[in-house]
């Protein structure tokens, strides 16, 4: 069975560093000032997904233990890690937010969607650094394919880390901040209800050991297992883009590609912003990685479809 992206949607600042630029209360309404900044701007890309034309509709009609949602993430609640942290040394623990607490678990993030759109499939949350969200949109995928599921949104959000996240505001780039979220479904459902699919996507992770990042031939070799495990397409994809961390890992992996390696900020979702472009400016095939200096490489073939 072949699936596609049939809609999606994203929340995201107007420039880099903007303030004030995210209303909760216009977004998504009463009841959520208490949660954290990441888990409104995903529930408010998926409020923005789902009032597609024919996306709610095509939703009701999957039983609820038939839709999932998979998300990734890496900051999303560096916040909430500092201010707990912050009021346990200062003996003042009693001051935390009750209401936002129990989000110490970014996982809680994709139950929350999970729970407001009663999708009782699976619930998955990713978070290895960079490749999150090219992970959790293949575990996605793969459990449709597999028969678990006949819905999935997949996702990813991410906040401004504090200060105190060194590893976050060391890495070159600007932190990442916003969501975006978006609907895989068969193509037989959304043709049969009249709709036009954006494309398809496929995804494929590979492991490059950080000490061999300087043996050229190995990471060669393994961009090649990538490649071919996405499609022969791949390797005829019209345009490619890596986003990567400075890393010796990353840069081998460009130019066994053969593009440069853009830094990204500290996050996820830069590469799933590039899918959306991919999907929503068809310019034939593309090819999106991702890659960290701890090894984690995953890779997205886009295939939008065609105007007309």
């Amino acid at each position: 069975m072949t699936f596609v992206v049939s809609a999606l949607d994203a929340i995201a600042p107007p420039r880099p560093g903007a303030t004030g630029w995210f209303d909760q209360r216009a977004e998504l309404g009463r009841g959520y000032r208490h949660l954290p900044p990441s888990a409104q701007y995903l529930l408010a890309a998926v409020k923005r997904t789902l009032a597609q034309d024919g996306i709610g509709d095509a939703l009701l009609a999957v039983p609820e233990e038939r839709r999932a949602v998979a998300v990734g993430t890496n900051h999303a609640v560096a916040g909430i890690h500092a201010e707990i942290d912050r009021a346990t040394v200062d003996g003042e623990a009693h001051l935390l937010s009750p209401t936002a607490v129990p989000y110490f678990s970014p996982n809680l993030i994709a139950s929350r969607v999970a729970m407001e759109h009663a999708l009782k499939g699976f619930s998955l949350a990713v978070h290895t650094p960079r490749t999150a969200a090219l992970e959790a949109l293949q575990a996605g995928l793969r459990a449709l394919r597999s028969g678990r599921a006949d819905w999935l949104l997949a996702g990813a959000t991410e906040a401004v880390p504090p200060e105190s996240d060194k590893a976050a505001v060391t890495v070159p780039g600007a932190a990442e901040e916003g969501a975006l979220a978006l609907v895989v479904e068969p193509e037989v459902a959304v043709f049969a209800g009249g709709r036009r699919a954006l494309g398809r996507v496929a995804v494929r992770s590979v492991f490059v050991p950080p000490g061999r990042a300087g043996v050229p031939e190995e990471v060669r070799a393994a961009v090649g297992v990538l490649l071919d495990g996405l499609a022969a397409e791949a390797r005829r994809a019209a345009e490619a883009q890596l986003a990567g961390d400075g890393s010796r890992v990353a840069e081998a992996v460009a130019a066994a590609l053969g593009v440069p390696a853009e830094p990204s900020g500290a996050g996820s979702l830069r590469p799933l912003q590039a899918i959306a472009t991919a999907l929503t400016r068809p310019a034939g095939p593309r090819l999106v990685v991702a890659a960290t200096a701890v090894g984690n490489v995953s890779a997205a073939l886009v295939t939008p479809t065609t105007p007309g």
